[in-house]
């Protein structure tokens, strides 16, 4: 008689758990847009979440600390004239925040130190260039102030951020509407799974198909795909029967997948996100209930099931906090923060382990908030790889001085905005007569002191 033998790993009993109720966020009206995005973007300072707003789109930026019940009165970023459809933290500064919306605009927020004390509506910089909604949004991982946008027009456009400017438009490729849209570990490749039933990987800065596969997925409804270790792919779709599928691609062989599993008969979009670490990805069904999570290994059937985290609650949307975030103390290997019709609750991913020593076999060295090239290099055809950084005594926030420093050079450099140009032109008159003020009483002063000197 032969014996099942169970495949060894050390996420096998990873397990899923809500916080308490008191560490939840109460009272906030999350939007109703049936829009397959995550609604949720969250950072080691902030969480935002895209609400219902009357007369326009917002959404709500709360300090992580700022839990419980959220009045109604909380400041909201509520800039654009229609709903705001997909929210993104930059990765390389935990205070500026791109939005994007019905208004067919991408907005880009500097979230004060602290929060918001009232309502933020004027952005630092606004990105025109699509002509219908932009329904998905995503900044470079290594490069600083390069952001990606896919509108409904079937264009993804790339900016320089710091410029306020368009610098590759890829708008012949896609003939319908585009499901997702994402960047490898360096940014040196573009994903995109699109209506047309195509998933085709891109050269961001020459616009150029790479590779295309048809028909990843048999069915009708939204494919997500996103890159995973080595380079592989992993798609989210829908058979003919409208069986929800996963699957995982070679790039270099995109005729058959290496794995294809069907996992149950849901019509929600699966939602995947994938850890470099520790080669977990986590499958977040909009409207579903649980959170199911894979090992993703170089073995086969190379995407493993490991276990899944139900509840009661659907969600409506869902924000995964970066690795540097994480409470390592805790064998924290994922936080997610998922939301329900009137609150966001946090779900913690944890490793059992006796220890409360680090633990180094689940915290590889991580990808940090520095920039490893900037924006004007990258375009010009430099690549860089993702700087590490060790979670061995906790991530520590970057300083203000940084963040000044970054939010001065897109302000000074946005040229989108007349009433950013008239507002600083203002404040420069105002500094100068302080200064002609303080000149006149340090004259003042001195005559003074040699006038007591003489006596």
């Amino acid at each position: 008689m032969s014996r099942k033998v169970v495949r060894t790993s050390k996420f096998r009993h990873v397990f899923g758990q809500a916080v308490k109720a008191d560490q939840c966020y109460d009272d906030i009206r999350i939007s109703q847009m049936t829009w397959d995005s995550n609604f949720c973007s969250v950072n080691p300072k902030f969480v935002a979440m895209i609400v219902d707003a009357s007369g326009g789109g917002a959404f709500i930026v709360l300090p992580l600390s700022k839990t419980g019940r959220i009045d109604m009165s909380q400041p909201t970023v509520c800039g654009h004239t229609g709903p705001v459809l997909d929210i993104e933290f930059c990765p390389h500064n935990d205070n500026i925040i791109a939005s994007g919306s019905e208004d067919c605009s991408v907005m880009i927020w500097e979230i004060p130190e602290g929060g918001l004390i009232s309502p933020l509506k004027d952005p630092v910089v606004k990105l025109e260039g699509h002509s219908k909604r932009v329904g998905i949004l995503s900044w470079h991982p290594t490069a600083h102030n390069v952001l990606m946008s896919a509108g409904c027009d079937n264009v993804v456009i790339l900016w320089n951020v710091v410029r306020g400017e368009a610098m590759v438009r890829i708008d012949s490729v896609h003939t319908d509407l585009i499901y997702s849209a994402c960047w490898n570990r360096n940014g040196s490749q573009i994903l995109t799974a699109c209506k047309d039933k195509k998933l085709r990987v891109f050269d961001p800065r020459k616009g150029s198909v790479i590779n295309e596969k048809d028909k990843p997925h048999e069915g009708s409804r939204p494919i997500k795909a996103v890159f995973v270790s080595d380079g592989k792919i992993l798609t989210t779709g829908f058979s003919r029967m409208s069986e929800r599928q996963v699957a995982l691609w070679d790039p270099n062989n995109l005729d058959e997948p290496l794995t294809l599993q069907e996992l149950d008969t849901s019509s929600g979009v699966l939602l995947p996100f994938f850890d470099p670490d520790t080669g977990v990805v986590y499958l977040c069904g909009k409207g579903d209930s649980s959170i199911r999570y894979f090992e993703v290994t170089d073995e086969a059937p190379y995407v493993h099931y490991l276990s899944m985290y139900s509840s009661k609650e659907s969600q409506k949307g869902m924000g995964y906090m970066p690795k540097r975030g994480l409470e390592v103390n805790k064998c924290e290997i994922a936080r997610f923060y998922k939301l329900h019709e009137r609150k966001c609750e946090p779900v913690v991913m944890t490793v059992p382990r006796k220890s409360d020593l680090f633990q180094e076999d689940l915290y590889p060295d991580t990808i940090g908030p520095e920039p490893s090239v900037v924006a004007d290099d990258w375009f010009a055809g430099k690549d860089g790889e993702p700087i590490l950084i060790s979670l061995k005594d906790g991530f520590v926030a970057t300083t203000k001085n940084k963040e000044f420093k970054v939010i001065k050079s897109l302000m000074a450099t946005s040229s989108s905005s007349s009433n950013n140009r008239q507002s600083d032109s203002g404040d420069v008159q105002a500094l100068q007569n302080e200064v002609k003020e303080l000149r006149e009483m340090v004259e003042q002063l001195t005559k003074r002191v040699s006038e007591l000197e003489s006596n």
